[in-house]
């Protein structure tokens, strides 16, 4: 047995729709690792997934795809691993290896990928089962709570990045400035980029500015100066003609949610002038350990909000209207078994 927050059916989470249960705890086969779990960190997309914003994957589930822990058991065919092994799992689970985007070396594009706590079960619990291709080792020099964020808002902030074709000294725009991009700012500010902070909240806004950003304003303020590139973390579209509107001609602007509200119809001459608009879906390996190693290089600190596994609704209510600086991460501490 173990406990973990299982999501029943869907609904809004002022009607805290997690329930705190006692479930059998997973068995590793083959490939998996069974992780007893010490952090999971709340997640944006756990939002949508719970809020049905997201189509209906499994039910019931138990979300959270930002998994610190241990590993406690391995299937027999696990090489990579070894029990007593500090380990993160994140929200690419799985995928074939065999479609045309696998082949191609997109798997974050994979038509049949598992997704933690979406189409597999999660992180809000004491245990979790992962494959060991696709589970991170966790270097020395993190505690668990703060290593928990880099495994979705760090790994896709990075991914973001890049996908935007920010160079070296240019100026980069973000547009909500929640988990995702107080990480991501420390690697731009890393790489010599400026950054201005559009984003609606002043607790977000003053973090965004002890962070190193160039200048921070409301959601859909204009920046002072033409950006060479944009990331818009917010879930809202009507933020994509601000800015459009924002960038010098030739630059991308890269939409890194799972989820966006619909955008406004868009007169051209926003994107005249070759500008363009990608999304980011997913992440491959690479980007993980890429990032893992960058994040170590520099150090990334996470701002952390700790909660316990049992008020896993409340720390997504606190996400959900802009409560949080930095990230918020759930504590679970399983007995020794």
């Amino acid at each position: 047995e173990m406990k973990a927050c299982v999501l029943n059916s869907t609904a809004k989470i002022e009607s805290n729709p997690l329930a705190l249960a006692d479930v059998p705890a997973p068995k590793p086969a083959g490939d998996q690792i069974l992780v007893r779990v010490s952090a999971c960190g709340v997640c944006r997309t756990d939002l949508h997934v719970i809020e049905a914003e997201l189509p209906q994957r499994k039910m019931p589930v138990v979300p959270g795809h930002q998994v610190v822990g241990v590993v406690e058991k391995i299937g027999d065919e696990v090489k990579r691993f070894k029990p007593g092994d500090r380990v993160g799992i994140a929200w690419l689970h799985r995928t074939d290896g065999t479609c045309e985007y696998c082949r191609g070396g997109k798997e974050n594009l994979c038509d049949n990928a598992a997704f933690t706590g979406y189409t597999v079960d999660g992180g809000y619990a004491e245990y979790a089962l992962a494959a060991e291709q696709f589970t991170y080792p966790i270097p020395e020099g993190f505690p668990d709570e703060q290593a928990a964020p880099r495994l979705c808002a760090g790994i896709i902030g990075f991914r973001a990045l890049r996908l935007s074709g920010i160079q070296h000294g240019g100026r980069l725009g973000f547009y909500g400035f929640g988990s995702a991009a107080h990480v991501a700012i420390q690697v731009a500010r890393h790489w010599d980029i400026k950054v201005y902070a559009a984003t609606r909240d002043e607790r977000h806004q003053k973090l965004a500015m002890e962070l190193g950003a160039e200048w921070a304003g409301g959601t859909l303020a204009e920046p002072p100066v033409k950006l060479d590139a944009a990331i818009v973390f917010a879930p809202a579209g009507e933020i994509v003609p601000a800015a459009l509107k924002a960038l010098k001609k030739g630059g991308t602007l890269a939409l890194a949610g799972i989820h966006m509200t619909p955008t406004p119809p868009l007169d051209y001459n926003l994107l005249y002038h070759e500008r363009i608009i990608r999304s980011v879906a997913n992440n491959t390996r690479q980007d993980g350990e890429d990032f893992l190693r960058i994040a170590a290089e520099i150090p990334i600190r996470t701002e952390v909000e700790v909660y316990p596994l049992r008020d896993a609704n409340r720390a997504l209510d606190h996400l959900k209207n802009d409560a949080i600086r930095g990230s918020a991460v759930l504590r679970v501490n399983p007995a020794q078994g």
